[in-house]
């Protein structure tokens, strides 16, 4: 057996062995209402209706903090196959830890991130969505500065000096790793305070460089503090949004970062034309700053964080060390950095759902970063635009991502009108392959047709931007509606799938563009472009394929199989341990007062030993239905 898992089991084997009323009490009265909701949400799921649930909550629940999870993910991440980082386990026995004294969240508790006033709950998504948004964007503006960076250091090889878009990409994959899953440790704040910090202190040498390499090895490093924003601020988001605006307040965090990389060139090349290479720099490094004053006046959202702020300050200033919650016990940085770096490439070489789904979500991510190569060849090469100007067209690609995401509703209604999990009360991530298989359509044909329609200059230039909007619609509902794919089929191990993703996505999208130039010289825009369409058209059956088979296909992975087996032993294990308690509990009122206990005055309500031991059976069988993906009549 592994070592946490008897550890764990050993620590509530002791709990269940407590004596004490009171304590005992506690536990049944906790295991009622865990019985309870259970049976609640079995009820509203089978007579769910409602055709306005928010179709991506398995992404954003995978974006949010542990203890969002439900009971049974919660009892997944305690005993899962694949060992998970612990944020949420106990220190000592429950004998040491008084249930009365548990510090946790009240109804209006003014320290609840999702009680704070609307104000200041928007400007939180405000502050997150730039930070991010600079961070992103200077991965493309870059691109605009590219002739320069040539001319300044004689390079001839326009490949050479794209490396500093490949590394960093790669420093963003690598940051998602290493430095984001600190947050767990030390809370959101500090980490987005000192990511952003040295990320803008990096950019200082790229402005300062007396050598190409130097950009090149430094934006890799720069790019590895710039990923905590990029990877942290969804679940900032997620910590302060009521869950019935969730959806919305995502959507309006996403407009800048998804259009990061559009805005890029567009600002990066008149800046380039007008006063340099440096200054895409220095105006990167303004904008960093700004970022900097923006987060320090955001506070802490990480709801483990602000729980073990507070229990530590109930202790001191009660001199109580009774007060806990339970976020106590820290995690060692060793043990996250282990689990970060092996688990999601464990999953993304052993699960072959992953290997299509990030084969695909790759190349059409590559792709899209190719086009910051390709669109200036167009553009400035073949038609003799300014920087500045052919920075504008990717206004197309700018506009189709902001109608994907503005098209939300649509999307959720097409969703929400298939046939619902008796389980969950939604729809099944099947239901998302359809939004999915649109995107697949979409791309290739905003490639296909841009290919066919950019040159020769005579071709009005309109007709090849307008064709833009189809490819980053495209592009947007493939990366959205994908993950949310990957995070409802893989429940709580979905941000190590998703972190796996990311990786060979920015992989993709940083060694594609490395064989733009040649490509396009040796090929020319209109076939370069269309064998990149024709790759992407051949990508289209896969989410086809997840939308009539995925079903099926879940139903065959080893991962999401083990997770329903353990998720139905742990929640019938938990039930005989409280059927115990139950027997032990009656067994002493008998032996005390010779009377049953139901026939007690005043304890009609309470649970007894046989009721435990139906409703322990009632929850088994309800694991076990939702193991099966399906209920009884």
């Amino acid at each position: 057996m592994d070592p946490e898992k008897e550890a764990h089991l050993s620590d509530a084997d002791t709990h269940a062995t407590v004596v004490s009323t009171k304590d005992e009490s506690h536990q049944l009265d906790s295991f009622k209402r865990t019985l309870s909701r259970s049976h609640s949400r079995s009820s509203q799921a089978r007579s769910h209706s409602s055709d306005d649930s928010d179709p991506l909550e398995p992404l954003e629940r995978a974006l949010s903090r542990p203890d969002q999870e439900t009971d049974a993910e919660h009892a997944a991440r305690e005993f899962g196959p694949i060992s998970l980082v612990q944020t949420t386990t106990s220190i000592g026995s429950a004998t040491s830890r008084p249930p009365d004294f548990e510090v946790v969240f009240g109804p209006d508790d003014p320290e609840n991130p999702k009680n704070w006033p609307l104000w200041y709950r928007s400007w939180v998504i405000f502050a997150v969505s730039f930070s991010t948004w600079v961070v992103v964007l200077y991965s493309t503006s870059y691109t605009a500065s590219i002739p320069g960076l040539m001319d300044e250091y004689h390079v001839r090889n326009q490949s050479i000096v794209t490396l500093g878009v490949t590394t960093y990409l790669l420093g963003l994959a690598v940051g998602s790793l290493i430095v984001a899953p600190m947050s767990e440790l030390y809370g959101r704040r500090p980490v987005f305070i000192i990511c952003l910090v040295v990320f803008a202190v990096l950019v200082i040498p790229c402005a300062l460089a007396t050598s190409l390499a130097e950009i090149i090895v430094v934006r890799f490093f720069g790019a590895v503090f710039g990923a905590a924003m990029v990877s942290n601020s969804p679940g900032t988001v997620v910590d302060i949004a009521h869950p019935d605006y969730l959806a919305l307040c995502i959507s309006l965090w996403s407009i800048a970062p998804l259009n990061g990389p559009v805005t890029g060139p567009l600002i990066g090349g008149f800046v380039y034309q007008y006063l340099g290479w440096r200054w895409d720099n220095w105006l990167v490094l303004i904008l960093a700053g700004v970022a900097l004053l923006v987060m320090t006046t955001v506070k802490e959202t990480y709801a483990p964080a602000i729980l073990k702020k507070k229990a530590a300050r109930q202790r001191k200033e009660l001199d109580d060390e009774r007060w806990w919650c339970r976020y106590d016990n820290k995690i060692s940085t060793s043990k996250v950095l282990k689990i970060n770096l092996s688990r999601p490439f464990v999953l993304a070489w052993t699960e072959p759902i992953l290997w299509f789904f990030n084969i695909w979500i790759s190349v059409i991510y590559g792709i899209l970063y190719l086009c910051f190569v390709a669109y200036p060849v167009v553009f400035s090469e073949h038609r003799g635009w300014s920087p500045g100007i052919s920075g504008l067209a990717f206004v197309g690609i700018g506009i189709g991502t902001m109608l994907a995401i503005c098209l939300e509703p649509v999307w959720r209604r097409i969703i929400n009108s298939h046939e619902k999990d008796p389980e969950t009360g939604r729809a099944r991530p099947e239901a998302t392959a359809a939004i999915m298989s649109i995107g697949a359509i979409l791309t290739p044909i905003g490639q296909l047709v841009f290919s066919w329609t950019c040159l020769p200059g005579t071709i009005h230039w309109a007709i090849p931007i307008a064709f833009g909007i189809p490819f980053g619609m495209g592009n947007t509902l493939s990366f959205i509606y994908g993950s949310n794919y990957i995070a409802g089929s893989y429940g709580i191990y979905a941000a190590s799938a998703l972190a796996g993703n990311a990786v060979m996505r920015s992989f993709f999208g940083g060694t594609l563009p490395l064989a733009g130039p040649a490509m396009y010289a040796a090929l020319t825009p209109q076939w370069a472009g269309t064998l990149l369409g024709l790759l992407e058209v051949c990508l289209i059956p896969i989410p086809l394929i997840f939308y009539r088979y995925g079903d099926k296909i879940r139903a065959r992975s080893r991962v999401i199989r083990q997770m329903r087996e353990e998720q139905v032993n742990d929640d019938n294990q938990r039930a005989k341990q409280q059927a115990r308690v139950a027997r032990r509990e009656k067994k002493e009122r008998l032996g005390n007062s010779g009377v049953p206990a139901e026939a007690e005055p005043g304890n009609e309500n309470i649970l007894t030993g046989h009721d435990v031991e139906k409703s322990a059976f009632d929850l088994s069988v309800l694991a076990t239905q939702a193991a099966a993906g399906k209920t009884t009549s």
